[in-house]
């Protein structure tokens, strides 16, 4: 009998250790998600939705706010299918999905619904794909090169795309419907040349940043060549906002274009997380733990190339974003690149559609101007003084 009793007893002690230490292991799983980070990303969500609020209620076309605000809750849209894969996919590939004839014709939609759908709000799905983007690409690079001064920028991807789109501008104008292509094209070829020319019997952290600079100053340098022989100054102001960054005439064409690499990049950055973390350790480190140094470190540069493109194609050249929002987060969540990640994919869309607001709105607001800036001279308005901040507050700056 006390040998049952005491057999009983252990087995219930094992259960018990073994559901401690299943529910230990949850609380690991989920120990990154702590108070910080959600706080972070209510905040960043609050910046969002406020900025969407100002820009489907303000513009040039007159519409009070709650005109504004029944127009983006319009039943015709919401209820209406057809009309909602209209705007998501596409005319012709909502036809195919669900079958409608070429006979339907889709409902004409209120003037006020047509502005908020068609102008206002598809600008701001834009700027928060190309905010996360940014933040990813920028956060990728600065474990790469284990510098926290590293951005698409500084690596040369930049400066690629911005040469293609001024090459395409003029000197291969009839191909100026493939810009979007052509400049994430040339952001993927420049840092495939900074990678060959850091190449050595492999890479390092310095030689990338190095090459990097090399690479941009070249980019820029035949940039500011090829404006001499722009001779419309149409294709000169055009070449202007790609190069500075601009959202202005974005739509669900470019919603469709940007939103499936979003994707992407989001889900195999977080992915990667992990061996960016153990990359941060250092090379003699990661190789020790058995990473393949090298390899990842060409996967994962691929993988903010990826990100960085696609917000130029739609975009532009959006400065400082890919560079102060891993600061920004990691000053308030730590350096684990899992929690750094997620914090990116939050804030980088609250600094890029916040900024989108001002460049849309300041001019009206403070000049009465219908004119609008390009974005990415608000975000360098935004970043310069932030580093200035960084470089007083820190004696050191630059190593991870």
């Amino acid at each position: 009998m006390s040998e049952d009793v005491s057999t009983s007893t252990d087995r219930g002690s094992g259960t018990g250790a073994t559901d401690d230490g299943i529910a230990s292991g949850r609380g690991d799983r989920l120990s990154w998600l702590d108070s910080s980070l959600f706080g972070l990303a209510a905040a960043s969500v609050a910046i969002v939705l406020a900025s969407l609020f100002i820009q489907v209620s303000f513009g040039t076309y007159t519409m009070s706010i709650t005109d504004a605000w029944f127009a983006l809750l319009d039943a015709d849209v919401w209820y209406e299918p057809r009309v909602l894969a209209s705007f998501l996919l596409g005319e012709e590939l909502m036809r195919t999905v669900l079958f409608v004839p070429e006979s339907y014709q889709l409902p004409d939609l209120a003037t006020n619904t047509n502005i908020v759908w068609n102008l206002r709000f598809p600008r701001v799905l834009v700027g928060t794909f190309v905010g996360m983007n940014l933040a990813i690409s920028g956060a990728i690079f600065q474990a790469v090169t284990r510098n926290e001064l590293a951005s698409p920028y500084i690596l040369g991807v930049s400066s690629g795309a911005g040469l293609a789109i001024l090459l395409t501008l003029v000197v291969f104008s009839g191909m100026s419907t493939l810009l979007p292509f052509t400049a994430a094209f040339g952001g993927a070829a420049a840092f495939l040349v900074v990678y060959a020319i850091a190449w050595k019997g492999g890479t390092s952290p310095v030689r990338l940043v190095l090459a990097g600079v090399i690479v941009a100053t070249v980019c820029t340098s035949l940039q500011t060549a090829l404006y001499l022989f722009a001779d419309d100054i149409s294709t000169v102001q055009s070449a202007v906002a790609w190069t500075t960054g601009s959202l202005t005439g974005t739509d669900w064409g470019d919603v469709r274009l940007v939103f499936p690499w979003t994707v992407i990049a989001m889900g195999l950055a977080l992915a990667g997380s992990r061996q960016l973390n153990v990359l941060l350790l250092g090379e003699q480190t990661a190789g020790a733990l058995g990473m393949s140094v090298e390899r990842v470190r060409f996967a994962l540069s691929a993988v903010a190339i990826v990100a960085a493109s696609a917000s130029i194609a739609v975009a532009g050249i959006v400065g400082f974003v890919g560079l102060i929002v891993p600061h920004v987060v990691r000053t308030i969540v730590g350096s684990d690149y899992k929690r750094l990640m997620i914090g990116c994919i939050f804030v980088g869309p609250a600094l890029m559609v916040s900024a989108d607001v001002g460049a849309r709105l300041g001019m009206q607001v403070l000049f009465d101007s219908p004119n609008q800036l390009p974005v990415g001279i608000l975000t360098g308005l935004i970043g310069g003084p932030y580093f200035l901040y960084l470089m007083r507050k820190r004696e050191q700056l630059g190593e991870l």
